[in-house]
């Protein structure tokens, strides 16, 4: 005995599916109403193509590497030090290359927002460059 539908649902299934095959196929969006669509990426959004942002990186400006990091860290992240925020971007599965400067902060310091954070790991890689 078939569970979960019976003959009629199964045709109109069929049914359905022959019917949207083409659109399905055509590569277009299907909603017929524009605002369904999703939204373009604004023309001041950071290229995130080239991989991961990370401080350090070339494109590691302090508005992208603030971005990236607003991405895993909510506002009940902080305070907190290094080492917990680190495990925190882990825990939301950022890329190493953004949770290993980090975690290579002063064990010390207590960061309060993504700013400081964002501040405290340009400055870094500013010193471990120069």
């Amino acid at each position: 005995m078939q569970r979960g539908s019976n003959r009629l649902s199964a045709h109109r299934d069929e049914e359905l599916k022959h019917e949207l095959r083409d659109l399905l196929r055509s590569g277009h969006p299907a909603q017929t109403e524009e605002w369904h669509g999703s939204e373009p990426a604004a023309e001041d959004d950071p290229e995130l193509a080239g991989g991961p942002i990370a401080p350090g990186g070339s494109s590691a400006t302090p508005e992208a590497v603030r971005l990236e990091l607003s991405r895993y860290l909510s506002r009940h992240s902080f305070p907190a030090d290094p080492f917990a925020l680190a495990l925190t971007l882990r825990d939301a599965n950022a890329p190493d290359a953004l949770a290993d400067p980090v975690a290579r902060l002063p064990r010390t310091a207590r960061y309060t927002t993504v700013q400081e954070l964002t501040d405290a790991l340009i400055s870094a890689d500013t010193e471990r460059r120069g």
